[in-house]
């Protein structure tokens, strides 16, 4: 028998830093912080008595929200014209 091991859906703090490609340190911040103003926002994240998870769907969710671009001239160029837009 051949039995699958359901997909994880809830990371620590450290497993979703590794996911997003950044740092724990980053991710604590924004747990006692929360997002501020002219800076990139972090994922949401739950909490579980004294754990703190981030669900696979938040992540992807949060990542998804990123501009995608051929290269860094490109992306410099959609990012004026994005704060401009919030001007």
């Amino acid at each position: 028998m051949n039995k699958k091991t359901p997909a994880k859906r809830a990371f620590s703090t450290k497993e979703a830093a590794i996911y997003i490609c950044m740092s724990a340190s980053w991710l604590q911040h924004g747990q006692v912080e929360g997002n501020r103003e002219g800076r990139i926002s972090h994922p949401p994240f739950i909490k579980i008595g004294r754990s703190i998870r981030y669900l696979i769907e938040d992540l992807d969710e949060w990542l998804d929200k990123f501009s995608k671009s051929d290269s860094l001239a490109q992306l410099s160029v959609t990012n004026d014209r994005i704060s401009r837009n919030r001007k």
